[in-house]
């Protein structure tokens, strides 16, 4: 089963679970209900808040140790450059 499977069967099997929660069709053991109504709407959120934050450290991360690769940074560099040298010839100053 490719990775995309296994995510989207994941996902589905959570998000029906959340659902039934939500719609409360299931309880949630241990919890009263004053709790899982104020807090159970929230789930959605917090993991799209999650998300977003392991995705900027990511990122961040990312470019924080974009020197440790030295083929990739003189590749790019020179990308660069080459893109410069093209918009200069056609008249873009961008100094």
């Amino acid at each position: 089963m490719a990775r995309a499977h296994r995510v989207a069967l994941i996902s589905t099997f959570f998000t029906s679970l959340w659902m039934l929660v939500f719609f409360e069709v299931l309880s949630v053991p241990g919890l009263d209900e004053k709790a899982v109504v104020e807090i159970w709407p929230l789930i959605p959120w917090w993991l799209l808040v999650t998300f977003g934050s392991y995705s900027l450290w990511s990122l961040g991360w990312g470019l924080f140790t974009f020197r440790d690769c030295p083929e990739a940074y003189e590749e790019l560099m020179r990308e660069i450059s080459q893109a410069k040298d093209d918009l200069r010839s056609r008249g873009l100053s961008l100094d």
